[in-house]
Order: structure tokens, then sequence, then C-alpha cells
């Protein structure tokens, strides 16, 4: 045969298969979901947020090549409730879910609610979770039985053990009435964390079986949750990490879980995944203060953890998706946890959860439209089911209650906590967060029109879900799952 023809004949075949390979019927992959969760890490925890005495610049990259939100909330300050909202789309007291479930809790995350790993596992979605569950121990109320297909980690808070703060054996409280922590794999436990060098392995190991998820999964979407145990006391670091920055234990405590959010991107990067995963790293909720070094910041913000201050619900929000979320940008907008199931199943092309949710679509707003307004306000329930405040814009209105503030205390030092007022009589106070995101002035006499817009804004939220504080029940509620299981 001629050369040439056969040249000619080689390169059409080649542009033939070119165009099979490039062709706008071809079904792209559906972009994969990694959602990083810290535990009682502040809102000054990084570097891109202002921490000063140690730097996250792996962390800081995801804000670089993505979106740092500086008004994101979580639903509420404390562990149990605020994942309930992260991955249900609802008010935990709408579910009847409030506080941090002890290890011998008998209620739990109700089976008929459902999750972002149920509605994505509807998807053809692979559902991981490597990491700090906390919606109930009992079998009933496990990951497994909420959507996801794997899970590693420790059903509870890391302080749920028996032993105290200063590291002897708990022989009373609630301390003592916890088991040895158990490590679980599935439904059943696999391993035991019984020292502080058990606690200090805990970031290294759920890393690896992240990465390990990433590399078993990566011909298929998937969503990966890894919520970590840390910064929840007590604080811990392997051996390469300890020691390393000078800067005391809770600096090497958040390198290492900067190094944990490396292995997972280069995971995701050498398995050709990293273009197409939306990645989203945030908090759980402020610090626990009265811990001192062996805990994190509010940055300014008044308050920490337990409180309905700016500085117990105001978090870390970072997103990154190249080509999808603009890189190297800051919004100001209210966005909070409640809307993260919402936004993921636009994401993901699933649909919403059959029952009532309270979160809202934050995908335009995520893309870079700026004129998008998400969320027009927000209502700060704690305790119980007590409405302690309700924003709208840059206005936060802060109802009289009782509550705990860290304020006038020295805190604890090494691991062990300070002293806090549990039942401070807070005032009623109107603030304007961006000229006062401290919560400092009240200034109500001056703006008395909004005080009465946002009174009408908790009116409905009383009818809806009720209100301690007034003796209220909520119409629109549901019931909390309860287990009979010894």
């Amino acid at each position: 045969m001629n050369p040439q023809r056969m040249y000619r004949k080689s390169l059409g075949l080649l542009c033939f298969l070119a165009a099979l390979l490039l062709s706008p019927t071809q079904k792209k992959q559906p972009p994969n979901v990694v959602l990083i969760l810290m535990d009682d890490m502040g809102y000054g925890d990084l570097s891109c947020y202002g921490a000063s005495t140690y730097s996250t610049p792996i962390i800081d990259r995801l804000a670089m090549e993505g979106t740092r939100f500086t008004n994101f909330l979580a639903a509420q300050p404390i562990c149990t409730a605020s994942r309930v909202a992260l991955l249900t789309g609802c008010y935990p007291n709408r579910l009847s879910m409030s506080g941090a479930l002890m290890s011998f809790a008998t209620e739990g995350l109700n089976p008929q609610e459902e999750t972002i790993a149920e509605l994505l596992k509807e998807k053809g979605y692979a559902t991981g979770i490597f990491g700090k569950w906390h919606l109930g121990s009992r079998q009933a109320f496990l990951p497994l039985q909420q959507g996801f297909d794997t899970y590693f980690g420790i059903p509870y808070s890391n302080d749920m053990w028996p032993i105290n703060y200063d590291g002897t054996p708990a022989t009373s409280g609630n301390k003592a009435r916890h088991p040895i922590l158990p490590l679980m794999e599935g439904n059943q436990k696999v391993d035991e964390i019984r020292t502080q060098a058990d606690q200090d392995q805990l970031t290294r190991r759920l890393t690896e079986r992240a990465v390990s998820f990433i590399d078993r999964h990566r011909k298929s979407p998937f969503f990966l949750y890894i919520p970590h145990p840390m910064p929840h006391v007590p604080i811990g670091a392997s051996e390469r990490f300890r020691g390393k920055t000078g800067k005391g234990l809770y600096a090497d405590m958040m390198q290492e879980i900067d190094w944990s959010v490396g292995q997972v991107m280069d995971a995701l990067k050498r398995n050709g995944l990293d273009k197409n995963t939306l990645v989203i790293f945030t908090s759980d909720n402020g610090p626990w203060a009265n811990f001192g070094d062996h805990a994190g910041s509010a940055g300014g913000l008044r308050e920490g953890k337990a409180t309905s201050f700016e500085g117990g619900n105001r978090v870390p929000f970072l997103v990154r998706w190249p080509n999808q979320v603009p890189a190297g940008r800051v919004s100001n907008k209210l966005l909070t946890n409640l809307d993260l199931l919402p936004t993921i199943a636009a994401v993901c092309g699933a649909r919403l959860p059959k029952r009532q949710i309270d979160g809202v679509d934050g995908l335009a707003l995520m893309k870079g439209n700026d004129s998008a307004t998400a969320r027009d306000h927000f209502v700060y329930y704690y305790q119980k089911n007590s409405l302690e405040a309700v924003r709208q814009g840059d206005w936060k209105l802060v109802f009289a209650h009782p509550g705990r503030t860290y304020e006038g205390f020295l805190p604890g030092t090494g691991g062990l906590p300070g002293k806090t007022d549990e039942n401070h009589a807070f005032p009623m106070a109107l603030y304007d967060l961006r000229r006062d995101p401290g919560e400092r002035y009240d200034v109500r006499e001056q703006h008395p029109g909004i005080v009465e817009r946002l009174e009408k804004i908790a009116e409905q939220s009383r009818e809806e879900l009720g209100d301690d504080l007034q003796h209220r029940s909520g119409k629109q509620t549901r019931l909390a799952g309860r287990s009979d299981e010894k």
C-alpha cells in the first residue's frame, strides 16, 4: 500500500478515536465530595483566619484555591446538635436532638430522618466516614444504619472515657460511667483507646483509612466524611509531630491536622480526582475556651463553645472545587452547616429529604454569584430548646437567657479545665456585627425597628420549633430515635 495512503488512514483512525473520547455525549463522572469536620476548632485557629503562633499552610492553600467564608455558622455550639444539623439539614431541636450525647445515652438520630449519605448513596455514591460520629452509640443509630457503607472511628467524644483530665482513673461522676473508648469498624468494636498514647495516634490512623478509601473508590463517585475527634480535649499528636513546632501541644496537633488534609489532597491528585472533587473544611463549633493552652481561639469573637455568641457558632468554612468555585475569593454572606445538605444534593444531582428541612441551597453563592443571598436569617437555639438569639444580615438580637460565660475566669493549662459560670444572666441586647463583631455594644435604643423585625422572625420560630425560655412547645418538631438495646 502507498505509504502516504497508510499514513492518511492511520491519521483518520486517530482522529476518530479522539472524537469519541471528546464526544459531548460521553457521560462525565459525578463530582466527589470530601467533607472535613474539626471538633471544637475556633474561628481563629487557621492562619488564613488569623492564627499567628503557628501556621497551617496546606489548609491555607484550600482557601487560596477556593473560597473562604467569614460568616459561616454551626447550627448549635455543641457536638451532637451541630452534627445533626450538618448531616440532615435540620435544626437539631426540630428533630428533638440537643447537647452532646453521653456514651450511655439511649437516644440517637431517628433512622426515619435522611442524611447526606443516604441521599448520595441513592445516586450510586460510595459513602465513608472516618472519625467521630456522635449521633447515637447504640447500633440502631450508628453510621451503617444512616447511609454509610464504611465506618472507622469513635462513636462519641474522645473525652468520654473513664479517665480524668489529669490522666488519673475516674472513680465518680459521668467519667466513671463511661466504658473504655471504643474504636469501631462498621458496627463492631475492633480496638480500644485506653491511654493518651492511643489518643495521639487517632489523627494518623483516621487519615490512613480515609486515603485508602479514596484509592479504592477512584473509579466511582464517593462521599468521604472525615470528622476529626480533635481539637476536642484531650488533644494529642503522633511522634512525628509532637514537640516539633516548639509552640506547644495545640500547635503540634494542628500541624498534624494540616498534614492530614495534605494527605487527602495528595490522594485526590494521585488518582486524577483533584478537579472533580468538592472539598469542604469546617468545624462543629467554637473553642472550649476554659481549657486554655489546650483549646483554640475564637479569633476575637465573644465567648466560645456552648454559648450562643459568635465565638460559639461562627467557625471557619473553606470550599474548594476547581473551575466551579472561584479561587482566592472571600465571601461575607451568611451561610450555615444546615445548608450543606441541600447544597451538596444540588452538586450531586440528588433529591432532597422527604421531610421538612431548614437548610437552603447555597450552590450559587459558592460558585461566585455575589448577588445570591442563600440564607435570609438564622435562629440560635441552645440547651434543650431555648431560643437565645436571632440574626438577619449583620443584625443580631440576643434574648435574655442564662448560660455559660468564660469571661472573668483564668483558663486552665496542660489539659486541665479552668472555671466557668454556667448560669450567667445575659441581658437582652442588639448587636451590629458589621461594626461590632465582638458583641460588646447594645444598640437596641437606636434601632427599635430592627428589634421589632427580628422579634417577628423569632416568634415564627417559636411557633414552629418552640422555646423553653417561654415555656412553649413547637408545632412542627419530630421525635428522636430511642433504643432499648442493652
